[in-house]
């Protein structure tokens, strides 16, 4: 929800950290938006962008990041993409298959994706959103650095979840 109380998190710190993202064409400007929004913002946070890559659109993103994820090199990935509501199913199965799908890659390949592709009504509510590509970034230092404590204190007992 625009505006919704997100709560704050701890300074991040993306020294160190490898992210990779892939973006949908479909709607470019404003994809290419979220992509610089999220580059900018990695880049404050002391992160590397190791991979760039492109695909036609949302349906196509996971199967990329799925590559970027079985490829290693990167803490996190980033999924960008705009879904703008047209007048037919399609817009419901476009959101719902490509959410699914980096969700997916996510918990098989046990890295931590932020999902920044947009599902809206209409091109303002989305260029209205262009800040989350910032936000993604944020998600993905987190998350890396997260799932890093996570893995090092599961090591140390012996123990795996």
């Amino acid at each position: 929800m625009q505006g919704a109380d997100q709560g704050q998190a701890k300074f991040l710190d993306g020294r160190g950290l490898r992210v990779g993202i892939v973006r949908a064409r479909f709607n470019d400007a404003l994809t290419q938006a979220l992509q610089d929004a999220c580059e900018r913002e990695l880049v404050a946070l002391g992160a590397e962008v190791v991979a760039r890559h492109t695909v036609p659109g949302a349906l196509e993103v996971p199967l990329a990041l799925q590559a970027l994820a079985r490829r290693g090199g990167v803490d996190a990935l980033v999924a960008l993409g705009c879904i703008i509501r047209g007048e037919t199913y399609h817009f419901e199965l476009v959101a719902n298959e490509s959410g699914a799908g980096v969700t997916r890659v996510g918990l098989d390949s046990g890295l931590p994706i932020a999902n920044a592709i947009l599902t809206v009504e209409n091109e303002a509510q989305a260029w209205a959103r262009v800040d989350k590509g910032r936000d993604a970034a944020q998600v993905a230092v987190e998350m890396a650095r997260l799932c890093a404590e996570l893995d090092t204190h599961s090591n140390r007992s012996g123990d795996r979840l």
